[in-house]
């Protein structure tokens, strides 16, 4: 049984559990994505297990299990109520060809009820209703195993059908404890069945709800409460996608490997483990709470949303972190920097003068470190890398208050207070106190005017998300198998060009080009980079047979002296690439990737087209970035 409070050994009771049934415990993947362009983070378990999802065999074989840390920069603005944090873990198992439905419904039903010892009473669910269009039946195969599943504990079955959300909030749960939608319950990385592209995979999922009774349906969510009611009776814990269909131009067909995604989040079970709708209770953030109370001396029942809003923003920023991220103006780096400002502005909420973000990324660091080693070595880098940023802060502060000064005469407008948060990183609402305190006059509409811009920021934001995300199973076409073939061959090029110090910190591909991150300590010369290019096109003509090979890990790094990239953390097996021209003895490229690759080297100059450096760049103390491209 889990410990009260106890979210960690949720996690590893989690493991565990399907340890036992035969899953490999796999690593967790950075929270920056490598070789993936279409999203800044990784934002679910799923996410890093893309290219075995569609078809390639992963060295950890077709049962596999780990707790994913994620980070969704989309919902920062929904920072605040009981169940919604930017960072968080999910937990995950996967079958790759391998169980279906019967299996992954029973095993998660019997971790949450037997392992967790939540009451089955306060379980509800909804699967798929069926799409008659496209010929895709309603999934009542993952009905009837939760139907049984009920019945064997006592609790009789009640369904009803309801095809979306709207007609959740206007018919409510109709006593059902089984719920049918139609979009919400189906998954593609590209929407609902019509919005998908030909040769893309999906199918139907079921996701499973936990009631808090002691929540009160709120009815500015909507009139009747239901499952997916945004007012916190239900609680989603988790989601099972059966993913078995493929879109051709003949209709939907079955694929002919079918997989199981599951991903639940650690936060939400193990709130409800101490049956509490609120996850800032959970062990792994309250502590969080408390210290902040000590702070502030102020409570939480009283500053519950500034309290929520730091925890969550400082635990994401300590945990980008601690995988290598740096505020900055840019990508990952701006909502890092986002982050740790919004968190020391809601510190002003609780009257916290001093500084304190290094306290509190210290408690964060120790409640992880346990169960992620990495954190070890990256300890006082982490704090020194938040403290300076709350450093720059406040210089950022003053400026903020000379540009408001500079409008006492000519009062705020919206768009003053627009410009103000986005280009000065001085918060609204912090221009508002200020703007009372001197007496600065707001101008007619100011604050329709601010949210209208924060509005088209938004929709901006998010259209970038949507489009990120669907190319989440991406990167698979033949300039991207191109540019991660010419990554190999530039990595070698810069060791043998630059010395053997070089190792990958990181890479980015786009259908446009190429982007490396590498430790050197100088600028490149432009001899240098002239003769990284001859190398690199000295390869491709030599027309390279590329070939892949599983090894043991240890043997592949400390035994056969695979190159792999640096704070990737990898598995007992790995994939192991190898770049060698026929009648040669050794290989020019020998390095631990997940792929995809060209299958020879002379593909690269189709067209034509060879291998060129656009840039050099320094990318942070230490690390310079290359953009190439085949041009």
């Amino acid at each position: 049984m889990v410990d009260i409070m106890d979210a960690r050994k949720v996690r590893l009771a989690y493991l565990k559990f399907f340890e036992d049934r035969g899953h490999k415990v796999i690593p967790r993947a950075l929270l920056v994505p490598q070789n993936d362009p279409t999203t800044l983070f990784t934002g679910s378990g799923m996410q890093p297990l893309i290219p075995y999802l569609l078809g390639e065999e992963h060295p950890q074989g077709r049962r596999l299990t780990n707790s994913q840390t994620c980070l969704r920069s989309q919902d920062i603005d929904e920072i605040g109520d009981n169940r919604h944090t930017t960072f968080f873990e999910m937990l995950g198992n996967w079958s790759l060809g391998d169980y279906f439905k019967e299996e992954q419904i029973q095993w998660f039903f019997e971790f949450l009820t037997k392992e967790i010892k939540l009451d089955p009473s306060r379980i509800y669910v909804t699967c798929f209703i069926g799409d008659a269009k496209n010929k895709i039946p309603k999934d009542e195969i993952s009905a009837k195993i939760w139907t049984n599943l009920f019945k064997e504990i006592g609790i009789d079955h009640a369904s009803a059908e309801i095809g979306s959300e709207e007609d959740g909030y206007r018919l409510g749960t109709q006593g059902a404890r089984i719920l049918f939608y139609s979009d919400k319950n189906w998954w593609s990385r590209s929407g609902k069945p019509e919005d998908m592209p030909l040769n893309e995979p999906g199918g139907p999922d079921t996701e499973v709800f936990y009631l808090f009774p002691q929540v009160e349906h709120d009815p500015k969510y909507g009139k009747k409460c239901h499952f997916n009611c945004d007012c916190g009776r239900y609680i989603e814990l988790g989601n099972s996608v059966f993913m078995e269909y493929l879109k051709t131009s003949d209709g939907f067909v079955k694929l002919p490997k079918r997989n199981v995604d599951y991903g639940g989040g650690l936060e939400r079970i193990a709130a409800a483990a101490i049956n509490s709708p609120d996850v800032f209770k959970i062990s792994l953030l309250f502590p969080i709470i408390q210290k902040l109370e000590s702070l502030s001396n102020k409570t939480y029942e009283v500053e519950t949303n500034s309290m929520r809003i730091i925890a969550d923003h400082l635990r994401g920023a300590v945990f980008l972190a601690v995988d290598g991220v740096v505020p900055s103006n840019k990508e990952q780096g701006y909502v890092m920097r986002r982050l740790i400002r919004r968190a020391i502005r809601f510190s002003f909420n609780l009257g916290i003068e001093d500084k304190f973000i290094a306290e509190i990324s210290q408690l964060i660091l120790s409640l992880y470190e346990p169960d992620f080693p990495e954190i070890k070595a990256v300890k006082q880098k982490v704090v020194e890398t938040l403290n300076k940023e709350e450093n720059i802060f406040s210089q950022t502060l003053r400026k903020g208050l000379r540009e408001l000064s500079k409008l006492q005469d000519k009062g705020l407008s919206g768009a003053d207070l627009f410009k103000l948060q986005d280009t000065f990183g001085f918060p609204y609402e912090l221009s508002l106190e200020e703007a009372f305190s001197r007496n600065i006059k707001l101008k007619k509409d100011y604050k329709k005017e601010y949210l209208d811009l924060m509005e088209q920021q938004r929709k901006r934001s998010q259209t970038a998300a949507k489009g990120v995300f669907k190319g989440g199973l991406g990167g698979q076409t033949l300039i991207h198998k191109k540019y991660h073939t010419a990554t190999h061959l530039m990595y070698q090029a810069l060791r043998e060009v630059l010395g053997d110090h070089v190792i990958q910190h990181g890479s980015n591909i786009t259908e446009e080009r190429l982007r490396f991150d590498f430790s050197h300590p100088d600028k490149m010369t432009p001899e240098q980079i002239a003769e990284v290019e001859r190398i690199v096109n000295e390869q491709i003509d030599k027309d390279l047979i590329v070939t892949w090979e599983e090894h043991d890990t240890k043997e592949a790094m400390d035994k056969l002296h695979a190159l792999g990239a640096f704070g990737d953390r990898y598995g007992k097996r790995v994939k192991v690439y190898r770049m060698q021209a026929k009648g040669e003895s050794k290989p020019f490229s020998f390095e631990i990737c997940g792929g995809p690759h060209v299958e020879h080297t002379a593909i690269l100059k189709e067209q034509g087209k060879r291998f060129k450096i656009l840039k050099e760049e320094s990318s942070s103390s230490g690390i310079r970035r290359i953009k190439a491209a085949l041009v």
